[in-house]
């Protein structure tokens, strides 16, 4: 039971997140415009009635409540149409929606992280209300006149007993919940639903949803559905069932006085006739449905979980084949059997390669769900900071694993906010004169090379100055060696630095002295790397490069001594071999070769981990060139085992204290005989062997 239930809240969350995305996406794009269109009313609408109906169902009060209050705002603009709101009431529509979005989230993420819900939401409700008062009595003003000759009916026709209506043959008498408020747009929003079926019907008073002033009345003797035949009225009690806000509601014939006018039963033959054409029209909608029965549901949602059982099975099943395919029983084979088994095992080895490029691609989503995040956030500063800014998008069709979608969500958020509060001008005057566009810019784009996907934040502010950063630096006493010896590239490095901030001001965006490590450290967990370029007066660059999954890769073995090392061959440019004459050395005295465009940093693998080996003249050894980034130099390492597909395994919990990722250490993995081979991380190879002039 635990798990069904379990089940069903996964789906719920799920579900709830995917609306709300489809929410704040179409909120934005439509605040750009300025208008919302009878589409988007209509599926804020449905958006909303889906939140309240799930919430409801899960007993989430507040989530219910909320979604409740907006969808009948809601339905109110749907049936007035949204060109009956003026410009002013539109933008206060937008803002009360961008609230309400946060406050869902809110509640939300409190059901996600197993705390309390608000049990009292009547203030935001109180102000939800309060904004559909004020719509609904702008518009009132005006029918007011035209009504007020109908008023006179319901007031007729509103004492104790029945209305006036002659032709009725039954009425629902429908009493609303005590203290709700707006009873006339509750009552309509009822009579709309039963509308919607296709039922011919009167109710009364009429005009009510234009006459606020009869709250009162509804409220005390409820109001009435007249029906011209007991069928219709049976049909629309199916259909008040499930509707809110009804407290109880009855049917009721005419008192006797209406038998004797069974002489326009005549008349109601021709009513039953006329009712008799709905029979086929209900006919019609089953053949509507027909028609839309090929659509069938193309996409399914996966647990997590079950994802990641499934990657790591087909882990194991890789694992196993190498194990197969190196198993020293095979030395005993005929030739022939050899090669027939050889030929078996290349088929198995194309259907595994198979089998996981399908594993690894059902993990894969799209970029565009955190991208269009940001357009949120970039919203909400633009009236925050009073700049003028404009997100452009690209390559939002870029797919990612989930696991690291998931991780660089608040990297990216951060970086983009970075940009909007340091980077974009606060004068716009300064941009006018320096030649720029009033407007600002930030482009948030992403790409795919190889093996690994580059995502870039770029604005078109004020950039960041290398000498401030250093001088900064120097205050914070950051700095390990002469200014003058900082490249501009790692001038900017600094930037990344824990507890280093150059805003002068503690803002809402920052200026905390925390941040951009967090990123960093954000980023390099799932094996990324970020970097930053900016030129003084036209902008900055913020750039992560990430694997495109962290689960299984190909490898290139190599041994020095007795150990087996693992290369990405992603970042294996070439292998080969050299003579001592070859070597070069720089004035440090480091070992250089050179290789068709430049001279290359060689590094002895035997010497950084000292390990034992006899293979230590240069030319009995072998030389990987290898790059990552920008960074490129040659490995010296004593043979090559071959190329294998191989399983990366994180390290256990309790190494993590030796930092083995500065070490040029990157995880491990189990090759087919059952060792362990240690994977290299190039990139933070050289920064342990090179730039720390180890």
């Amino acid at each position: 039971m635990d798990n069904g239930m379990d089940s069903i809240l996964d789906t719920y969350l799920f579900e709830t997140n995917s609306l709300l995305d489809q929410l704040e996406e179409m909120l934005v794009r439509d605040e750009k415009i300025g208008e919302f269109s009878s589409d988007d009313v209509n599926e804020i609408f449905r958006i909303m009635h889906t939140i309240k109906g799930s919430s409801a169902m899960m007993e989430f009060g507040s989530l219910a409540s909320v979604a409740h209050h907006i969808e009948d705002l809601f339905f109110y603009i749907r049936d007035k149409g949204i060109d009956s709101l003026d410009p002013e009431h539109k933008k206060e529509l937008f803002n009360l929606m961008f609230r309400s979005e946060d406050a869902l989230r809110g509640q939300v993420e409190k059901v996600e992280a197993g705390e309390p819900l608000d049990t009292d939401m009547d203030s935001f409700a109180a102000e939800i209300n309060g904004f559909l008062k004020k719509i609904s009595g702008a518009e009132e003003e005006a029918p007011a006149d035209v009504s007020s000759g109908q008023e006179p009916a319901p007031q007729a026709a509103a004492p104790e007993g029945l209305p006036a209506d002659t032709d009725a043959a039954c009425f629902l008498h429908i009493f609303l919940e005590e203290g709700i408020g707006m009873e006339n747009l509750r009552a309509f929003m009822i009579i709309t639903a039963v509308k919607e079926c296709a039922i011919d019907f009167r109710y009364y008073p009429e005009g009510l949803e234009l006459n606020p002033d009869i709250c009162g009345e509804i409220a005390e003797n409820g109001f009435f559905l007249a029906f011209d035949s007991e069928d219709a009225a049976s049909k629309a009690e199916d259909i008040v069932k499930t509707q809110g806000y009804i407290r109880s509601y009855e049917l009721v014939t005419p008192p006797q006085e209406e038998p004797p006018k069974e002489e326009p039963a005549p008349a109601g033959a021709p009513e039953q006739k006329s009712s008799a054409p709905a029979v086929p029209e209900k006919k019609d909608t089953p053949k509507k449905a027909a028609a839309n029965a090929p659509v069938k549901q193309s996409l399914i949602s996966v647990n997590l979980m079950k994802l990641d059982s499934l990657v790591d099975i087909v882990g194991e099943i890789v694992i196993t084949e190498a194990m197969v395919t190196s198993a020293p029983e095979l030395d005993q084979l005929s030739r022939d059997s050899y090669d027939n088994f050889m030929k078996s095992a290349r088929q198995l080895r194309k259907l595994t390669d198979d089998l996981q490029d399908i594993a690894m691609s059902l993990r894969m989503v799209p970029i565009s769900g955190v991208f269009q995040k940001m357009n949120r956030i970039v919203r909400d500063m633009k009236q925050k900071l009073n700049k003028d800014v404009r997100l452009t998008l690209v390559g939002e069709d870029t797919e990612v694993d989930k696991t690291i979608v998931d991780s660089i969500q608040d990297p990216i958020m951060h970086m983009v906010r970075n940009s909007m509060d340091h980077g974009i001008e606060e004068d716009v005057q300064d941009r006018i004169k320096a030649g720029k566009n009033p407007q600002g810019e930030i482009i948030l784009s992403a790409s795919h090379t190889s093996n690994e996907v580059v995502i870039s934040i770029t604005d078109d502010g004020a950039g960041i100055d290398p000498e401030k950063i250093l001088a900064k630096a120097r205050e914070k006493g950051l700095l390990v060696k002469p200014e003058e010896d900082y490249s501009k590239k790692e001038a900017l490095g600094l930037i990344m630095l824990p507890g280093f901030s150059t805003n002068q001001a503690v803002t809402e965006y920052s200026g905390r002295g925390v941040g951009m490590d967090v990123v960093k450290k954000n980023v390099e967990s799932v094996g990324g790397v970020v970097s930053l370029d900016s030129n003084v007066g036209v902008g900055s660059t913020f750039t992560i490069k990430i694997p495109l999954t962290l689960s299984i890769m190909d490898g290139m073995r190599v041994t020095v001594g007795k150990s087996i090392f693992t290369i990405p061959t992603a970042n294996i440019r070439s292998s080969f071999k050299i003579s001592p004459e070859e070597v070069i050395y720089d004035e440090n005295g480091s070992e250089m070769v050179e290789r068709i465009d430049g001279f290359y940093p060689i590094v002895r693998l035997h010497q950084f981990y000292g390990i034992d080996t006899e293979v230590v003249n240069i030319e009995d050894g072998i030389l990987i060139w290898v790059e990552n980034n920008d960074r490129s130099f040659c490995l010296f390492v004593d043979d090559l085992l071959g190329e294998q597909q191989v399983v990366v395994k994180p390290f256990p919990a309790f190494l993590s204290c030796f930092e083995l990722k500065n070490s040029g250490i990157g995880g491990c993995t189990i090759l087919g005989d059952g060792n362990i081979s240690i994977i290299l991380d190039i990139l933070s190879l050289h920064t342990a062997t090179l730039e720390n002039n180890i």
